[in-house]
């Protein structure tokens, strides 16, 4: 599959467009074996009983670009692709974190994440032709060092936070936020700087 862009013809594969951040179909057959080798490993992480720390740091060292010495998930974890979420030493996530992975989630060092986050890179095409074709995109998340996001917060797609920010439950971040302050809402805005 190519799409025509401009005069010059786009021979990249899907996999390699998503890879790049540019729009994609995800019914491509390397896209599609990916999204398999995620379905088994994340099962097999999700049904692990929680006291075999050794065997889920392993799955979870197969699974993801990059985890972290001393990093920790605590099951159940749910992603699209696993490969393009990096998570950083230290760190820890609570029950039920969401990565919609199609473009890169960085996680820094020691960052805390309560239950039942999502963090969502997909984008999808406001056009009602490209949608319904089955394009779509996505847009890299990071999170620096040291952040704390409560419970229930929802980082959108192209968002950056900045070191040790605290983002309070159930907070949705549709824009970026600075470096040491507190967040809040919905959306998220800054209530106060942390010194």
């Amino acid at each position: 599959m190519t799409e025509k862009t401009g005069a010059a013809e786009d021979t990249r594969t899907m996999r390699e467009r998503m890879l790049a951040g540019d729009d994609y179909q995800a019914d491509d057959p390397e896209i599609a074996a990916d999204v398999r080798r995620r379905a088994d490993l994340q099962h097999r992480i999700n049904a692990l009983h929680p006291l075999d720390h050794a065997e889920r740091r392993a799955l979870f060292t197969e699974l993801l670009g990059t985890f972290g010495e001393g990093a920790d998930i605590r099951p159940p974890f749910y992603c699209d692709l696993g490969y393009q979420t990096h998570i950083g030493a230290r760190s820890f996530v609570n029950y039920g974190l969401q990565c919609a992975d199609v473009g890169r989630i960085t996680i820094g060092e020691d960052v805390l994440i309560g239950p039942g986050c999502q963090l969502l890179t997909p984008t999808h095409p406001t056009d009602p032709e490209r949608r319904r074709a089955g394009w779509e995109g996505g847009r890299p998340i990071t999170i620096g060092d040291n952040v704390w996001l409560g419970g229930g917060v929802i980082v959108c797609p192209g968002v950056t936070i900045g070191e040790n920010t605290v983002v309070g439950a159930g907070s949705v971040v549709v824009r970026d936020l600075p470096a040491n302050v507190v967040a809040v809402g919905n959306p998220a805005r800054v209530v106060r700087s942390l010194s």
